[in-house]
């Protein structure tokens, strides 16, 4: 059971931070997207939905599953405490004190990624129904 602390360590918090990177660069990318997009070059507003949505929902997955995944950290490091307090016996509560806050670690790295996350999918989507609306007031 000892693979489980680097597959905490790294695994969990490695694939949160990546989670993290990903959601950022859309953000950004879809930032720079709205800046530059012109509502006279879309005739139809389905496609000018489609084109501003795009993207979107991988914000809005990593937003929804990071605490799950953070989660899924708390459970390994738990167990893994649990599987050394019962190989040892008895123990120094110091040493299951740092296996409970490996665990929480995970569970505040999946909130880290969470938070900001869905923050920017809102400001996002927020910003993507403005453009809907003017798109409707110059065109009827």
């Amino acid at each position: 059971m000892e693979w489980l602390r680097p597959a905490i360590d790294y695994g969990i918090i490695g694939l949160l931070l990546s989670m993290s990177v990903v959601a950022v660069a859309v953000a950004l990318e879809r930032h720079l997207f709205f800046r530059r997009v012109s509502l006279v070059d879309y005739p139809n507003k389905k496609l000018l939905e489609l084109e501003l949505t795009r993207k979107l929902h991988i914000i809005a997955t990593i937003g929804s599953n990071a605490p799950y995944i953070g989660l899924l950290g708390t459970v390994l490091g738990i167990m893994l405490t649990f599987y050394a307090m019962g190989r040892e016996g008895f123990m120094d509560t110091g040493v299951i004190m740092v296996g409970l806050a490996l665990a929480l670690k995970a569970t505040a790295a999946g909130l880290v990624v969470a938070i900001p996350s869905i923050t920017l999918y809102n400001v996002l989507v927020r910003r993507v129904r403005e453009f809907l609306l003017e798109w409707e007031g110059r065109h009827g």
